[in-house]
Order: structure tokens, then sequence, then C-alpha cells
């Protein structure tokens, strides 16, 4: 009886228990809804928040997360990563530069977490809904409600706020609803900031400017409220202000339409309790829409009064809401604390039965524990005995585990090893592809050269077909060895990363045609049809030529190499991605890639399993995928075995400012194939040519000796075989022009152009510079250290010897300019180049010695570093007269002005000028002037008279 009374209030008490346990509260589940925004206005960003938190007021079971990145980008970013990572089942993102929330948004998606997006859009497409007003249609309302206000005329000014889409459509609605209106012009149109009032001169000068100004429209209140002061301060009452957001709260849009501070405000709702509402949809698995687009409503007196008392209605419900809401924390707080001490109680008495039943139980209990416990030690004995042999098992273990560690240890460091060996391995072989590329190009300068002169030259008459035939497949042969060389130089640039863009605004629909346009006499030959379809007459865009023309002359290279004769090859140029993108696509119908071969196609020199004939390179759509992917795009391509491919190349239409050219110049880009131009001119006779002296620096013995060969006829050439022996050969005989190699030992080619340019000796010299180095920025530095050409190895030796033909025309009609210079100043100027320099220190010299009648050559080329011979042909070259002529002009220039002052006797101005003779004196200023010092004295006192 007493075990059954004991069960029975056992069992009541586990009832009891049961029933609080039934009476407590069951939680709802708990979702965590993550907020990010970046909104700029501080007024907007609250009256979002507050909208939020008013919707959330009635789901208590919702964990809201609110992360504010004051307007940074990038600090957005990591804030939607954060959210992500703890846990958001939905994300609200108040995006402030779409482009940069493109990836996060991305990334959201891929994590299955939908994105509401508020009051902006991104670039992706992978969100769950927008919330957000209608920009276009706010603009349009303004519009509508400035014609009502104005009758259908007047003058307005339109304040935007900084560029963006937001701004942008505003314009946009407001611009295309006042055209109804053709009697309501806008006069002018001032950019401001969305966050501080606006650039009040510039207002200030459009009002003065248009004085009939009747109406405003600002982008925002804060806007409005600068062009309300400056109306204040100008005394223009009359002109009547809208703008738009309409928010409630001390300055905002509410306040200032009651107070008569603006006319009118168009409320643009932020969408916080929107967001909400799509978000409790979203997690209740319920129907919603995809686009929430917000109404506006106008605000002016008529109305305003009534919103004003909503809002602070509406602002005191919320106060009430959280005041309750605090009372019932309140109460479940002592409901949990009261249910929790009754749990106690509960316990406690359940213990006190317990322990009674216990008590009752070790009674009997204790005879057979007793014997159970003898039983146990025994066994535990035993088990004792087997732990310490599993301990000593473990040991081993554990020793074993020990060396093994080691052994994976000295693996990985072994694999790193092999790693670091790996790496650089291939950066050797990089270099050296790089280097042999370099070197190929000496030899193909040889083999171009005497072709290209033999085929163009003057006895190319008198070829056979067949050795002009041979001819023609050497030099086609010889510009494939260089393309492929150029193709080994870019893949080496890609690689280092040494490969820029340097993109310019430019026409992808031009730039496409032309280069279809290159292909279409071997489209003909082969009897291929290629047609070019753009979509589009014009398509603008940020273009780097020199990048793209690689990949599309590819592109159709190989279109054409494998379609067969009767087939077609198609390029269309269009939009992609709804306008933000532009696509290039080439379509062939030859056999097709196979599907073994589609995973390899864009791997370095991979050939796939081609016929012997057509066989290439493997280099060329690893090139283009890699010069695609350094503009910013994408290359992709379809194909069906048997029936064709379509390569397409994906492009931005804008890129980052770090990708646009510094400047509007074309790129130095001297071609091969089609030298440039030079003219010609009079002092190209054989004559003038014959007394020229051309030095040649190169340290490729064969290359040295082909240029000599091909000068040798026309000038006077000296050689020299590296940059030391160039420089100093250059110093000793002052040459008339100067070609130099780039890449020497020792001394580089840039190098002598340096120390040639910083000698007076050798500062007018020409220098054409030969190398195998091609790349524009090369290039640049050539010019950048002082030469005149820069010509890349193969080269045209008729463009070779046109240039220097050239460049010494040109020092030539220099130098008749620097002659009359010093015939017709009277005194130095200073010296803006090199040559003036030395003319400008050569007459001070002169002049400081003037009144020496021994005044030698050898001593004013001693005193300006010159030898006699030097000295000579440096002003020779740079004056084309002789030195004595030289100091004799000085000489009586310096007479001339004696002679005007009258204060010297001609006697005199002789001995003063360095003439011991005053007949030798009297008879160099006649041979010079034509008349004699003393006439020269009676005309300059007459003409003074």
């Amino acid at each position: 009886m007493l075990r059954f009374a004991y069960l029975c209030r056992l069992g009541l008490l586990l009832g009891l228990l049961s029933w609080l346990a039934g009476c407590s509260p069951t939680p709802s589940p708990t979702y965590r809804i993550g907020f990010s925004q970046s909104v700029s206005s501080g007024d907007w960003r609250q009256a979002m928040l507050a909208g939020m938190q008013r919707e959330l007021a009635f789901h208590p079971e919702i964990q809201f997360m609110v992360r504010d990145a004051q307007s940074n980008s990038r600090q957005q970013q990591q804030q939607i990563h954060d959210l992500l990572d703890a846990g958001a089942d939905v994300l609200i993102v108040a995006p402030n530069e779409p482009q940069a929330l493109s990836a996060s948004v991305e990334e959201a998606y891929r994590r299955g977490v939908p994105v509401i997006l508020l009051d902006h859009r991104t670039n992706s497409s992978h969100y769950a809904a927008y919330v957000g007003g209608d920009n276009n249609g706010a603009g349009a309302t303004a519009a509508r409600y400035a014609a009502q206000l104005l009758r259908q005329q007047g003058d307005v000014i339109e304040i935007t706020g900084t560029p963006s889409s937001v701004a942008r459509e505003r314009h946009q609605g407001f611009t295309q609803a006042l055209q109804a209106y053709p009697h309501m012009r806008v006069v002018g149109t001032i950019v401001g900031n969305w966050s501080a009032t606006l650039p009040q001169p510039a207002l200030t000068k459009l009002l003065q400017q248009y004085p009939e100004t009747q109406l405003i429209f600002a982008h925002s209140d804060l806007m409005a409220q600068g062009a309300h002061e400056v109306c204040q301060r100008l005394g223009r009452d009359d002109v009547r202000i809208i703008g738009i957001d309409g928010l409630a709260g001390k300055g905002n849009g509410l306040e200032m339409v009651q107070q008569g501070r603006s006319t009118a405000s168009l409320f643009y709702s932020p969408g916080g309790e929107e967001a909400i509402r799509v978000a409790l949809k979203i997690l209740q698995h319920q129907a919603y829409e995809r686009e929430n687009i917000l109404g506006t409503i106008v605000i002016d007196s008529t109305n305003v009064l009534t919103l004003q008392q909503q809002a602070a209605k509406l602002a005191s419900q919320q106060a009430g809401i959280e005041q309750q809401q605090h009372l019932l924390r309140t109460l479940q707080a002592t409901f949990a604390s009261q249910r929790t001490v009754l749990y106690g109680l509960l316990v406690t008495l359940a213990a006190a039965l317990g322990l009674g039943a216990s008590a009752w139980r070790a009674a009997r209990n204790n005879r057979r524990t007793n014997q159970e416990l003898a039983r146990q030690n025994a066994a535990n004995d035993a088990i004792n005995q087997e732990l310490v042999r599993q301990n000593e098992a473990n040991d081993a273990i554990n020793r074993q585990l020990s060396t093994q560690n080691e052994e994976i240890r000295a693996q990985r460091n072994q694999l790193a090893a092999l790693a670091e060996q790996a790496r650089v391995e291939t950066e050797a072989k990089l270099r050296f592809f790089t280097n042999f590329s370099h070197e190929l190009r000496t030899p193909l300068t040889l083999i171009m050269g005497p072709v290209e002169e033999m085929l163009t030259g003057r006895n190319s008459t008198a070829l056979l077909p067949t050795q002009r035939h041979d001819l023609g497949l050497i030099r086609r042969s010889t510009q494939r060895l260089l393309q492929l060389v150029n193709q080994l130089l870019d893949f080496r640039k890609i690689e280092v990363g040494k490969m820029a863009v340097q993109a310019r605004p430019d026409d992808l629909v031009a730039f496409v045609r032309e280069l279809v346009e290159a292909f279409e006499p071997a489209a003909r030959v082969q009897r291929v049809a290629l047609a070019f379809q753009p979509m589009e007459p014009v398509l603008p865009a940020w273009l780097d030529r020199n990048v793209l023309d690689k990949v599309f002359l590819n592109l159709l290279s190989n279109a054409l190499k494998y379609t067969p004769a009767g087939g077609q090859i198609t390029v269309s140029v269009q939009f992609a991605e709804e306008g933000r993108s532009l696509q290039v696509q080439v379509t062939d119908t030859g056999r097709g890639i196979r599907p073994q071969d589609s995973p390899h196609i864009f791997e370095w020199f991979y050939q796939g399993e081609q016929p012997a004939t057509g066989k290439g390179s493997g280099m060329g759509l690893a090139l283009a995928q890699g010069l695609v992917r350094l503009h910013q795009g994408q290359l992709t391509f379809s194909s069906q075995l048997g029936q064709g491919s379509t390569f397409t190349v994906t492009l931005p239409q804008e890129l980052p400012a770090e990708l646009h050219s510094p400047d509007a110049a074309e790129p130095l880009n001297f071609s091969v194939d089609e030298p440039l131009a030079l003219p010609t001119t009079e002092a190209d006779a054989p004559a003038a040519e014959a007394e020229a002296l051309v030095l040649v620096i190169e340290d490729n013995a064969d290359v040295n000796e082909f240029v000599a060969r091909k000068l040798r006829p026309h000038f006077r050439v000296q050689s020299a075989a590296d940059g030391k022996a160039g420089l100093q050969l250059a110093l000793e005989l002052i040459p008339d022009l100067i070609v130099c190699d780039v890449m020497m030992p020792g001394l580089s080619g840039l190098e002598v152009v340096a120390r040639l340019r910083a000698d007076w000796r050798t500062s007018h010299v020409p220098v054409i510079l030969l190398t195998a180095r091609n790349a524009p920025e090369q290039q640049v530095e050539g010019v950048q250290a002082g030469a005149d050409v820069y010509l890349t190895k193969p080269f045209n030796p008729a463009f070779l010897l046109e240039s220097v033909r050239t460049l010494l025309a040109n020092r030539s009609r220099q130098r008749e300019h620097l002659s009359r210079q010093l015939l017709t100043l009277p005194e130095p100027t200073e010296a803006p180049n090199p040559d003036q320099a030395f003319i400008t220190a050569l007459t001070a010299q002169v002049e400081a010695d003037l009144t020496r009648t021994d005044l030698t050559v050898e001593e004013l080329a001693h005193a300006l570093g010159f030898s006699r011979m030097q000295l000579y042909r440096k002003v020779k070259a740079v004056l084309g007269t002789s030195i004595t002529d030289f100091i004799q002009s000085v000489r009586l220039k310096k007479a001339c002005e004696l002679l005007r002052a009258e204060k010297l006797s001609v006697t005199a101005v002789a001995y003063e000028v360095g003439y011991a003779s005053h007949s030798y004196f009297s008879n160099s200023f006649k041979a010079r002037y034509g008349m004699a010092p003393s006439e020269f004295r009676a005309r300059h006192q007459a003409g003074v008279s």
C-alpha cells in the first residue's frame, strides 16, 4: 500500500508539471532579416529605417539586423558578407553605387538568400524583388504641376542631383513632360549634391542672367532649401520652388511647404514598410510582386496640414505600440520568473518524494549492492589490466604517428621546394622565349631587308616569274615567322602582367568593319562569302585597338582557314545584356570543333587533331582569350561538328578610369609591311649626300655590314661594333647622323643617345635607333631618350634610307634658320635647346676676347672643351659656316653697335673689336654690309635726325 500511495503522488506531480508546461507560451519560429544601406542623406535614411521599424512592431518573432555603410560601397560589400555569415534569411539592400554591389548580390544568390533591392537597383538580375519609387514619374508629375502653377507658360530652372540613375530618370521625366507645354522652357540646369543644399553661386548667376525665371524644380527638398535661401537673398519671393521627398520632421519637405519656403514637395516614399512586407511574404512562402513601384503625390498648401497631422498621429501610435511592447516584455519577464519559482518548488517536492523512495529502496538494495560490488571489483581489476595493455599499445601508436608526421612534414617541405623550382624554371622558360624572340628579329632583318630590296628595288624588273614567286614565298614566310615572334612576346607580356590597356573613345562598328574589309580579298580568292552585319550603325565604346585587333584578326584568320570553298563567314556586332555590354560574333560554316577538343582550345600550344596542311602554332586562341580578359571582356564559343563554330567576344561599353589612355595621341606603331612615307626635300641631292658622314653602331656584325652596305652608295659611312666604341668615335668624328642599335652589351643604345644629347659636341647629331623591342612603351622610351626615329627589326631598307635623307634635310633647314637668327639678333637670347645654348656659349666666349687681335681657334676650342676639329665640325653642322667666319660675324655685329653709339672713331672701333688694321676692318665691314663703316655711321645719323 505504501508503494502504491507513493506512486499515486508521483503521478499527480508529473501531471501538474505537464499542465504547467502546456500553459507556457509556445515560441514562434524566429527569422532573421538583414538590412544594409548606404544612403547619403541622413533624413532619408532615418525615414526608411523608421518605416521598417513600424512594420516590424507587429512581428516580434523577427530578428532585425541593421548595418549602415555611411555611403562607402566597399564597407557595404563587407557588411553584406557579414550578414550572410550571420545567417540572414532575407537581405534588404539599399545601395548607393549600383555597379559596386553586383558581386555581393550574386554571392547572396549563390547562397540561396533572397535579396530585396530598395530605392536603387544593381547591375545583377539575380534579386528577389525591387521596392522603390518611380523617378521618371516623379519628374513628370513635377512638370505637370509646374505647368499648372505657371498656367503653361514661363521660364524654369532645374537643380539635379549628382550624376546617377535617379537624377537621370527624374530629369528625363521632367523634360519629356514639359514638351507638352510649348510656352514653358528650361533656361538652365545646375548639378547639385544630394547631401548638401546646392552650389549657391551658380544659381545666383543663373537667376541674374534670366530674371524672368518663375519656378525652380529641385530634385530634393534639401537642394530646394538652398534655392529658397538664394531667392531670399536676391529678393525674388515671386519664384516658386518645387522639391522632392516630402518627409516629415523638422527642416524637411512637409515643414518647408507649411512655412512657405517651398511651394510644393513631391512625396517620394522611402519604401521601408513595403520592403518589410515583401520580406515577410517571402519568409512565409506567400505570393509577392517582384517589381514594387511606389506612387508619388504632390504636397502643397491644400494638403500639407492633413499630412502633417497624419504623420504626427502615426508617430504617436508608434510610440504607443512601443510602450505596449515594453509592457508586454515586462509581463513576460514576470511570468517567466514566477514560472521558474513554481518549477523550483515542484522540483523540490519531487526531490523529497524521490529521497523517501530512495531510502526505502536503499535499505532493500544495500545487500544486493554489496554482493554486486564484490563481483564488480574483480571485473575492475581485469579491466585495469586491460587498460594498462591498451595504454602501452597507444604509446606505440603515438610514436608511430610522430614518425609519420615527421615524414609528412619532410614531404611537404620537399613539395614546396619543388614548387619553387618549378616557378623558377617556368620563369626561366618565359625569359628564354622572350630573349629568343628578340634574337630572332636580327636574322629576320637580314632576310627581309634583301628580299624587300630585290622585290621593290631598281633591278626588280629583271627577276624571272619563278624568282619573284620564290621571293614572295620567302617574304610571306618571314612575315609569318615575325607574327609568331610577336605572339610569343605578347604571351610573355600577358604572363608577367606587363601588357596594359590604353583605351580611347571609339566606334566598335567602324573598327570591326575595317578588319573585315581587310579579309575580303583573301575570302574572294578562297571562294568564301564574308558578311558583316552590324545591328546598329554606331556603337560607341572605350577600345584599345592595339589589343583588340589581335583578337579579331586571330578569329577571322581561323574562320577563313577552316571554312571550305562555298562556305560563309558572318561577323555581327550588337548590344548585349540589356545594353550594358557590346558583342562581336564570328560565325563560320566550317568543320566545327570535336567535343574532346572543346575544353582545351584556349590552352597555350594546344592544336588538337588537325590536318597537317592547316596546322597552326596553338597560340592564336590562347592569346586572343588573354587579350579579351585584359580588356575586361569574355571570349566564348559554341560549335557543332560538321556544321561550324561561333566565337563570341563580349566587351564592356565602359572601362575603369585606370584603363583609359592618359592622352588622345595615337601609339607609336611603325609597320614593317607599310613603311611610313617621309617627305623628300631638295637636300636629297646626291652631291649633298656624298659629303654627309653616317656612323653605324651595331654589335651584330652581319646587321652592321648590311646597314653600312645599304648606306655607303649615298653617304660616307663609319662603323662601330659596340656602344662604347661608337660613343668614342662619335665624339672624335662629330658625324652628320648616327644609326644605333638599342640592345648592345656594355653601353646600350638608349645610354648612347642620352650621352650624345648631354654633350655639346654631339647634341645636334640626329639619331636613328634600331631595335627588336617593338612595344609602344619601349618606342616612347626611345623617343624620350632623344632619338629622332625609332625603327623596329626587321625594317625596310628603303625606309631606313629615306629616314636618313629626311633627317639630314631637316638638319640643313635648321642650320639655315640658326644662321639667319645669328645675323638678325643683336644679342644672343636665352637658349631653348642645346644647339642655341652652344651658339650662346660660343658667342659669349668670342665676345669675352673680342679686343684680342691674336685670338686663335685652338684657344676658343680649348675654352669650350672641344678639339679644333670637333669645334670646326660642330659649327659647320649647326651654322653651315666655318669658325673663322663665325668669329668675324660676331666682331662685325659688335662694330655696328659701337658705330651707332657715336662715342668712338672708326679706327677705335676697329681696335675695340679685335682688328689690328683699319683697312682690313673697312674691307671686311664693306664685304659684309655693302658699305664702309663711315658711310654706315653717316646713314645712321641721318636716320636719327
